[in-house]
Protein backbone atom coordinates (compact mmCIF):
# COMPACT_ATOMS: atom_id res chain seq x y z
CA UNK A 1 0.00 0.00 0.00
CA UNK A 2 1.17 3.44 -0.71
CA UNK A 3 1.80 6.15 1.46
CA UNK A 4 0.02 9.74 0.86
CA UNK A 5 1.90 12.07 0.02
CA UNK A 6 3.50 14.30 3.08
CA UNK A 7 2.38 17.70 3.41
CA UNK A 8 5.55 19.47 1.89
CA UNK A 9 5.69 16.72 -0.92
CA UNK A 10 2.17 18.50 -2.45
CA UNK A 11 2.31 19.50 -5.79
CA UNK A 12 -1.54 20.34 -5.88
CA UNK A 13 -4.15 21.67 -3.28
CA UNK A 14 -6.26 18.92 -1.02
CA UNK A 15 -9.04 20.18 -3.47
CA UNK A 16 -7.55 19.54 -6.48
CA UNK A 17 -6.49 16.07 -5.53
CA UNK A 18 -10.23 15.42 -4.27
CA UNK A 19 -11.20 16.29 -7.67
CA UNK A 20 -8.96 14.00 -9.21
CA UNK A 21 -10.01 10.91 -7.31
CA UNK A 22 -13.38 11.66 -7.18
CA UNK A 23 -13.09 12.07 -11.32
CA UNK A 24 -12.04 8.59 -11.02
CA UNK A 25 -15.67 7.18 -9.74
CA UNK A 26 -17.44 6.54 -6.02
CA UNK A 27 -15.62 7.34 -2.86
CA UNK A 28 -16.48 6.84 0.45
CA UNK A 29 -15.02 10.04 2.97
CA UNK A 30 -12.56 7.01 4.34
CA UNK A 31 -11.36 6.54 0.83
CA UNK A 32 -10.76 10.01 -0.01
CA UNK A 33 -9.25 10.58 3.11
CA UNK A 34 -6.67 7.51 2.50
CA UNK A 35 -6.15 9.03 -1.57
CA UNK A 36 -5.26 12.43 -0.45
CA UNK A 37 -3.61 12.00 3.13
CA UNK A 38 -5.62 14.47 5.17
CA UNK A 39 -8.37 13.59 8.65
CA UNK A 40 -10.80 11.70 8.09
CA UNK A 41 -13.13 14.29 9.63
CA UNK A 42 -11.28 17.15 7.29
CA UNK A 43 -13.15 15.84 4.28
CA UNK A 44 -16.59 17.05 4.65
CA UNK A 45 -14.90 20.54 4.93
CA UNK A 46 -13.18 20.53 1.82
CA UNK A 47 -15.88 19.04 0.01
CA UNK A 48 -18.08 22.04 1.11
CA UNK A 49 -15.71 24.00 -0.64
CA UNK A 50 -14.88 21.98 -3.92
CA UNK A 51 -18.39 21.73 -4.15
CA UNK A 52 -19.02 25.41 -4.86
CA UNK A 53 -16.00 25.27 -7.23
CA UNK A 54 -17.18 22.91 -9.15
CA UNK A 55 -20.58 24.34 -10.31
CA UNK A 56 -18.79 27.55 -11.61
CA UNK A 57 -17.41 24.67 -14.19
CA UNK A 58 -20.72 22.98 -14.90
CA UNK A 59 -19.32 20.10 -12.94
CA UNK A 60 -21.23 18.87 -9.76
CA UNK A 61 -20.22 17.02 -6.61
CA UNK A 62 -22.87 14.18 -6.38
CA UNK A 63 -23.97 12.41 -2.75
CA UNK A 64 -25.39 8.85 -2.69
CA UNK A 65 -27.07 9.07 0.60
CA UNK A 66 -26.37 6.43 3.25
CA UNK A 67 -28.30 3.67 4.17
CA UNK A 68 -29.16 1.82 7.70
CA UNK A 69 -27.82 -1.73 7.26
CA UNK A 70 -30.24 -2.99 9.89
CA UNK A 71 -33.66 -2.05 7.99
CA UNK A 72 -32.29 -0.23 4.71
CA UNK A 73 -33.92 3.15 5.73
CA UNK A 74 -32.06 5.45 2.99
CA UNK A 75 -31.16 8.91 3.88
CA UNK A 76 -32.49 10.36 0.42
CA UNK A 77 -33.26 14.27 1.96
CA UNK A 78 -29.83 14.58 3.74
CA UNK A 79 -27.77 16.91 2.57
CA UNK A 80 -24.59 16.67 5.19
CA UNK A 81 -20.87 15.18 3.88
CA UNK A 82 -20.38 13.31 6.69
CA UNK A 83 -22.62 9.70 8.06
CA UNK A 84 -24.99 9.82 10.62
CA UNK A 85 -25.00 8.51 13.68
CA UNK A 86 -28.05 6.54 14.10
CA UNK A 87 -31.13 5.43 11.90
CA UNK A 88 -34.43 7.70 12.98
CA UNK A 89 -36.94 4.33 12.31
CA UNK A 90 -35.00 1.93 14.09
CA UNK A 91 -31.47 3.55 16.61
CA UNK A 92 -30.01 1.43 14.73
CA UNK A 93 -25.66 2.86 14.51
CA UNK A 94 -24.76 0.26 11.42
CA UNK A 95 -25.53 3.05 8.94
CA UNK A 96 -23.46 3.17 5.17
CA UNK A 97 -20.98 5.84 4.23
CA UNK A 98 -22.39 8.11 2.05
CA UNK A 99 -20.69 7.86 -1.72
CA UNK A 100 -19.52 10.89 -3.70
CA UNK A 101 -18.62 11.51 -7.23
CA UNK A 102 -18.23 14.47 -9.85
CA UNK A 103 -20.45 14.49 -12.77
CA UNK A 104 -20.31 16.80 -15.99
CA UNK A 105 -18.04 18.52 -17.99
CA UNK A 106 -14.11 19.12 -16.79
CA UNK A 107 -13.42 22.45 -17.02
CA UNK A 108 -9.10 21.71 -16.37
Amino acid sequence: MTKPPSPDARTETVRESLHKVLLEGPATARDLSRAVGIPEHDVAFHLEHLERSLRRCGERLVLEPPRCLACDFAFDGRRRYTRPGHCPRCKSPRVSLPLFHVKGASCR
